[in-house]
């Protein structure tokens, strides 16, 4: 059982106005377990690899935390190994999310404050929130920016073929906190690890 409960704010970046969800998680989270948190939150799939860009609180010395890869640069540290307390260890603390790293949609996670948690209550939970999340495979923000612009516009030579996959059934504007379920991370990670040894 949970000690305490984090508060953050997940932004993603280079959308005006801010797409952003307010969620709370137990402090038993490891990385992969807010990872999938943030997907679920935000709305996304989980179709793509993901990082965390984080500070470790001693040294200073960044790290990247998400799928293990042989083939990055980067060395990856494996995301279900790392507790989010060992680098959100106060209040105000900040790290950059990243998720598909083609079109590439990168996230600013502010821990907002640590809580109690209430009794009776099932975490993680979303609390708060505004906007829709993009399409997945949309081509990043520009092509979420045309996506958009078809969209509101039924006079554009690709309009119909955007409503016959799906935009119509869309809406930029929509979000209840209400409308998020969190899926089980073990179950989550059991069909990632596979993935990855099977690649």
């Amino acid at each position: 059982m949970a000690n305490r409960i984090l508060q953050f704010k997940i932004t993603l970046k280079g959308i005006t106005p801010p797409i952003w969800r307010e969620i709370q998680v137990p402090d038993t989270y490891s990385f992969w377990d807010l990872h999938v948190a943030i997907q679920d939150a935000m709305g996304w799939e989980d179709r793509h690899l993901h990082s965390f860009h984080v500070i470790e609180p001693k040294s200073k010395i960044p790290r990247v935390i998400g799928l293990p890869d042989d083939e990055s640069i980067d060395d990856i540290f494996a995301g279900w190994d790392i507790l989010i307390v060992d680098y959100f260890i106060k209040e105000k603390s900040e790290a950059i999310y990243t998720y598909d790293f083609g079109d590439d949609w990168i996230h600013e996670i502010l821990l907002q404050r640590f809580v109690e948690p209430r009794l009776g209550i099932e975490y993680p939970i979303c609390t708060a929130g505004e906007l829709g999340c993009p399409p997945e495979d949309c081509g990043g923000m520009s092509g979420y920016e045309n996506f958009l612009n078809i969209l509101s516009n039924p006079d554009h030579d690709n309009y119909r073929d955007l409503i016959e996959s799906g935009g119509e059934f869309f809406d930029p504007e929509y979000f209840n906190p209400d409308d998020v379920i969190f899926e089980d991370p073990e179950e989550r990670k059991d069909g990632a690890t596979k993935e990855l040894w099977d690649f």
